[in-house]
């Protein structure tokens, strides 16, 4: 098989996307899930965004550097609106989300 190109920035996207997938899923388990709205709706965008950029960049899309763009600002966002939160699901996202950031960054240019 071929190495595919950028596949550390692919892999870092598909992680940011199945943390904010389970920070999702975790806060809607939440004692008060509507006060975590905010969080979920972010946790949502930004998996999708991430696994729009990992897709795009697997098939080597043209668009991959406007796509990584996107998906660093929403990685942005959604990092600022879990650190927050003190449950360890919303740190680990933050966490998730800014090293996507940082990648996504470095490959949008």
């Amino acid at each position: 098989m071929t190495p595919i190109d950028h596949q550390d920035c692919i892999d870092v996207c598909n992680a940011c996307a199945v943390a904010c997938s389970h920070c999702a899923a975790a806060c809607l388990r939440e004692p008060d899930p509507g006060a975590m709205a905010g969080c979920i709706r972010l946790d949502m965008d930004c998996a999708a965004a991430c696994q729009f950029a990992a897709a795009a960049l697997a098939r080597g899309s043209e668009h991959a550097a406007a796509i990584c763009a996107l998906c660093a600002r929403l990685c942005d966002a959604c990092a600022a609106e879990c650190a927050q939160h003190e449950a360890d699901h919303c740190q680990a996202c933050a966490t998730a989300c800014r090293d996507c950031a940082d990648a996504c960054r470095a490959m949008a240019g």
